[in-house]
């Protein structure tokens, strides 16, 4: 069972809209991304895929870090394969981001099968 994240930093990631972000080992800054809490555990989920993108870096190298307030936290990134979670997700996505200007994005999100297998969670590094 994967590393949970404690609490206090959980429900501070939940009230966030934005989350801080840098995927991978490499010379990549920290970028803002939506991110969801769902059972308990921290989803983030791409829209685009390119090469080079936090997705695919992600990929490639699963970890990195999340800024959360004033703490930087290693994380690793866990691939969803699970359509009930990718379900609950994108659920998740339109309770939170459900302003005008945000639900074109969220129904991408849902409609589109490549950008719900972009599902990704992020765990506590170890």
């Amino acid at each position: 069972m994967p590393k949970r994240f404690a609490s206090p930093t959980l429900r501070a990631i939940d009230e966030s809209k934005i989350l801080g972000i840098r995927a991978g080992a490499g010379d990549h800054r920290i970028i803002g991304i939506w991110v969801v809490v769902v059972e308990g555990r921290v989803f983030v989920r791409s829209w685009g895929i390119k090469a080079g993108g936090w997705y695919r870096t992600f990929r490639e190298d699963p970890g990195g870090v999340i800024q959360v307030g004033a703490r930087t936290i290693r994380v690793r990134a866990v691939p969803m394969k699970a359509e009930r979670l990718k379900a609950a997700v994108s659920r998740a996505y339109r309770e939170k981001y459900n302003t005008r200007g945000s639900l074109k994005w969220v129904n991408g999100f849902e409609r589109s099968k490549r950008r719900r297998d972009a599902t990704l969670e992020l765990v506590p590094a170890r």
